[in-house]
């Protein structure tokens, strides 16, 4: 059976149970800032105004669920820090939870600003490079030494370090950039980065079981529990109809906060690394498909448009909340086979996941996601 040693010998399960703290003050605060940041963006008239092209929905929403998001990860992380302090790897691990709340901090500051001023794409990209450095500041970074021997390859620390830039750089432009474009339907984007990050928090506990890292497991658990709490306190009010938007400074938040998680399970072992970026599948092959589609049709590459799969199944006549559970089902389904990939060879798992790209290419051509409606 494949997940027949999912449960290592060298830690129970009931040692990241001990974490649940961090999942339940993250949902409590987030759903209650949530509210809050509701009642002060109605107030001060922080709203998204419906337009005839991509904003679909009847009356002006208000802004600032990101805010309340970040204000439940924030909580969950700081309890998570109090649940380490008597730890050996305490130090170790502050610093690197502090990195990601500040990176993540930064992330939503700048969706925050967009969101009320509209800022340019260029502003926006600065302001997700200014967030990556956080987590190069801390030494969260890709182990690219624990790859490059799959290869026969040996590389100098220095040589690490300078290759592992552009990596983090990438990796947090990518995820929330992804996110962003996600984040098009009433419940959408939260719900999809629930499942991804329910499904990094089992392997974030696999690994744990198997005792690979003192530092990085606890840091990783406590992550995920918080993003979970934080979203799972925000979609209350995000489910059709939406009585709150999360905008940029949400999906930002979740991108940036994703990003971090994938580049620590890239510590050590290749296949964890990339069994993470196939748990995020969803908004990869979402975002693939607008900007392939765009360009095959000379579109303008970062102007919104109704070209995203979510789109275009409602506009071949799907109803919203089913067009968003199709959407969950398929995040669930790229989460299961990271899962699973996660528990075999690395060579074996690689042409497993080559062979899952081919399929959603295929798919994506044959249903014809990619022609431009007029």
């Amino acid at each position: 059976m494949i997940f027949s040693e999912f449960v290592g010998p060298q830690k129970s399960l009931s040692w990241a149970f001990q974490f649940w703290p961090v999942l339940a003050y993250s949902f409590v605060v987030a759903l209650a800032a949530t509210w809050l940041c509701k009642k002060i963006a109605l107030k001060l008239g922080i709203v998204d105004r419906p337009n005839a092209t991509v904003k679909t929905h009847k009356e002006p929403v208000a802004y600032l669920g990101g805010v309340g998001i970040l204000a439940g990860l924030v909580v969950g992380i700081l309890a998570g820090i109090v649940l380490l302090k008597d730890t050996e790897v305490f130090d170790t691990c502050l610093k690197q939870l502090l990195g990601i709340l500040a990176g993540g901090s930064i992330a939503c500051f700048v969706g925050l600003v967009d969101d009320i001023l509209d800022i340019r794409p260029w502003q926006k990209f600065l302001g997700q490079f200014v967030a990556a450095t956080a987590l190069l500041y801390v030494g969260i970074r890709p182990g690219l030494h624990y790859t490059t021997v799959y290869f026969g390859w040996t590389i100098s620390l220095t040589i690490e370090l300078i290759l592992g830039i552009p990596i983090v750089v990438f990796f947090v432009l990518g995820a929330t950039n992804s996110l962003n474009l996600l984040d098009g339907l009433d419940g959408l984007c939260g719900g999809v980065t629930a499942i991804i990050t329910i499904a990094l928090l089992l392997l974030s506990i696999h690994r744990a079981t198997w005792g690979f890292s003192e530092t990085g497991d606890p840091v990783r658990i406590i992550v995920c529990l918080g993003l979970v709490g934080g979203v799972l306190g925000f979609l209350p009010f995000n489910r059709h109809p939406a009585k709150i938007f999360m905008g940029d400074a949400g999906s930002m938040l979740l991108g940036f906060v994703v990003a971090a998680l994938m580049i620590l399970f890239a510590e050590q072992v290749p296949r964890w690394w990339m069994a993470s970026i196939v748990i995020f599948g969803l908004p990869i092959l979402d975002t693939a498909t607008a900007l392939v589609r765009r360009f095959i049709n000379q579109k303008p590459l970062f102007v919104s448009d109704r070209g995203h799969i979510y789109d275009q199944m409602m506009d071949r006549g799907l109803p919203l909340k089913k067009t968003v559970a199709i959407c969950y089902g398929l995040a669930g389904l790229y989460a299961f086979v990271g899962l699973a990939m996660s528990q075999i060879r690395t060579w074996y798992a690689v042409v497993v996941y080559l062979l899952v790209v081919a399929v959603s290419a295929f798919v994506i051509w044959k249903k014809g996601f990619l022609k431009f409606n007029k």
